[in-house]
């Protein structure tokens, strides 16, 4: 817990009467309940245990964060009680016909509460805190737009290393990745929330959490931003959405940035076109999700291939095994190869393809006794310029002086094994087994 020790109004379980479930928050489900000794309608968030939520709510005070009144501390029935906000989520509103009507002058409203509420978490409130679960879920519309469910929220003194937590869509890289964060991850969020109020679509539809985490961090895509939005917008959720924090906007700036978009006289009629001509831009991001699905398929097709092809090779060892019932004498060698170090520069993959090109001529046929010696020794030459291998080919090209040259496809098929378990990711790798899979086919 952090060095805040705020108390905190304890409530009784039993001066609660429930009424409906709203729905379920970050680890909790939210109710809609009467506090019967103060005659007030308040939300009730059902937890396991209470942990940082219940303190976190207890220290702040704005009108854009959710208002906290108190926590039921009576087990099993821990909870922490907020004020109701009729309006729903901004989520169900955007869901919604009724989001048909929004105008640029809503959306502006909103992006400013928002960004008001955040930067009073960040830079205002008594210890900050970073949300790191900013969603559209996560927003109450009533009067004014609040910002609630702090259930995956820290306080800035417990944010060197964090767990994955918070919505795959609206999480920042390095969220997503258990990386170290900064207020800068809720600025990635706040850019899927302004898509959504703009676009009034689901981020990444249709797509499962991991998919998302493999599309954001392995190959930074982002959401779809329509050609027609307006140029105001689409720069800020660019600036939003940048892989490295520091580049990103804290909300200080947002606010000047959204500040000055106000003053833009050509904004509104920019926004309100764009807004009610949705069929023309729909498309865009429909294109982009099916391309996303093709990437992801495709991916699929070659984690599959590539587990088939790595159970061949385990096949084939233990045949191996089988027929000369010995360890391969230079598995500690090879356990010692650095994978960094393999293949380095572009003048060694070089080499490494004038090696298959060699090795491909034993492989074609030249079967017969002494017959491939000539172009595996020069393979073994060329193998020498790459880094930290030059000892294990030595000691290889030596056992296989007095070899039948079969023999000396299966030390090498071996070889192979151990350097792909070692660095499967290398090219060069998969040029080797594609050759000695024909070889023995």
């Amino acid at each position: 817990m952090s060095s805040l020790n705020s108390s905190f109004v304890q409530i009784k379980h039993e001066d609660l009467r429930f009424y409906e479930n709203c729905g379920g928050g970050s680890f909790g489900s939210v109710y809609r309940a009467h506090w019967i000794s103060q005659d007030k309608e308040v939300a009730v968030k059902k937890l396991l245990k209470i942990e940082t939520e219940a303190e976190i709510l207890s220290s702040l005070s704005h009108k854009n964060i959710i208002q906290f009144y108190g926590a039921v501390l009576e087990s099993p029935n821990y909870g922490i009680v907020t004020e109701y906000a009729g309006g729903g989520s901004l989520y169900e509103y955007l869901s919604s016909e009724q989001s048909e009507e929004m105008d640029m002058e809503q959306i502006m409203t909103w992006a400013m509460e928002i960004a008001k509420g955040m930067h009073y978490l960040h830079s205002e409130a008594p210890v900050k805190v970073i949300h790191r679960d900013l969603k559209s879920r996560n927003g109450n519309q009533m009067h004014t737009h609040s910002i609630c469910d702090f259930g995956a929220s820290k306080f800035q003194s417990h944010t060197t290393h964090m767990t994955v937590v918070g919505t795959f869509p609206w999480m920042a890289p390095e969220v997503i990745q258990s990386l170290p964060v900064s207020e800068t991850c809720d600025t990635y969020s706040y850019g899927v929330v302004l898509w959504e109020m703009l676009t009034r679509e689901v981020p990444f539809k249709g797509f499962e959490g991991l998919q998302v985490a493999w599309l954001v961090v392995e190959k930074q895509e982002r959401l779809t931003i329509p050609t027609s939005c307006p140029p105001s917008f689409a720069d800020l959720m660019k600036k939003c959405w940048q892989a490295e924090p520091k580049e990103r906007p804290v909300f200080k700036q947002v606010l000047g940035t959204l500040e000055t978009m106000s003053k833009d006289s050509r904004l509104p009629e920019q926004c309100n076109s764009f807004l009610h001509n949705k069929d023309q831009w729909r498309c865009e991001i429909d294109a982009t999700l099916e391309r996303l699905r093709r990437l992801e398929r495709d991916l699929s097709s070659k984690e599959k291939e590539l587990e088939e092809r790595e159970l061949r090779l385990r096949l084939w060892e233990e045949r191996l095994m089988e027929r000369s019932n010995v360890t391969p004498f230079f598995s500690p060698i090879a356990s010692g190869i650095s994978s960094e170090s393999f293949f380095r520069s572009q003048s060694q993959e070089s080499n490494s393809a004038k090696i298959s090109c060699l090795i491909r001529t034993l492989s074609n046929g030249e079967r017969e006794r002494g017959k491939g010696y000539h172009p595996m020794f020069s393979a073994f030459r060329l193998v020498h310029l790459l880094d930290d291998t030059v000892d294990l080919f030595k000691i290889l090209s030596f056992e296989l002086m007095g070899s039948y040259c079969d023999q000396m496809c299966e030390t090498i098929l071996q070889l192979v094994l151990y350097c792909f378990s070692i660095n499967s990711e290398k090219v060069q790798i998969f040029i080797f087994i594609s050759i000695l899979t024909k070889s023995y086919e």
